[in-house]
């Protein structure tokens, strides 16, 4: 059992020392990795921009007072999900087509779209994703407006609140460049490291004394020294 083990821990030490000496060409694959992934996120990869703006909505009952009762907030609550999807109905995406004359269809808008709302709350957040950063900004706003309009005809809530208006992006959202060229640079080494040891392993030829015994199971006599290592 201890000779299987010890057996075992020689094989794992010579693929540890076989990728150590294979450690400059798996630098260098991942350094080529890294440069590949940073040319393609400056001059291939198209920049995209993203401008997000966030509503509130409350579901007021019609009453002499004015202030909110929890039954008006939770109400609100579970309304969050309907507000989503008329946000992204047809009719809404293509009054903003119409208003912006924008090109391609309401499918299509759909895809730039994305609405989120936290978990126990009653904000909407609405994201576009755009090439343009100005276009993003400016579908995000239309998009809102439309949709608060939209909100109050269909659910008939009193008070569609502005919290935030979408602001023209300073910097893509995507590439990521930095994460694009380290994620690449450390793919570069795993499948290096991969590939090396794959190779060890299948390599059968004599490489050490041990394994003429291991392999063909005579006695080890003796080694004959390389004279050239003696000099």
């Amino acid at each position: 059992m201890n000779k299987e083990n010890q057996l075992v821990e020689i094989d794992v030490l010579s693929l540890i020392k076989t990728v150590w000496k294979r450690k400059f060409i798996i630098l260098l694959t991942a350094l080529v990795a890294a440069v590949l992934a940073l040319g393609y996120s400056l001059f291939i990869a198209k920049p995209s921009y993203q401008s997000t703006t966030r509503i509130y909505v409350v579901n007021r009952q019609q009453t002499d007072n004015n202030t909110l009762t929890n039954q008006d907030l939770q109400a609100g609550s579970y309304l969050v999900k309907d507000y989503k999807e008329i946000i992204l109905s047809q009719d809404v995406l293509s009054t903003v087509i119409s208003e912006l004359k924008l090109p391609g269809t309401t499918a299509e808008l759909s895809k730039s779209v994305s609405v989120s709302v936290p978990t126990d709350t009653r904000i909407v957040s609405i994201t576009v994703k755009n090439s343009d950063p100005n276009q993003a900004s400016r579908i995000a706003n239309t998009l809102r407006e439309v949709a608060a309009e939209k909100i109050i005809a269909v659910t008939k809530v009193s008070d569609v609140t502005t919290l935030e208006e979408a602001e023209v992006p300073k910097s893509p959202s995507s590439p990521n460049i930095r994460r694009n060229v380290m994620l690449s640079f450390f793919a570069g080494v795993i499948v290096m490291v991969i590939i090396v040891v794959f190779v060890e392993v299948l390599d059968d030829r004599v490489k050490k004394p041990e394994d003429i015994e291991e392999v063909m199971g005579l006695s080890l006599l003796g080694v004959v020294p390389d004279m050239r290592k003696l000099k």
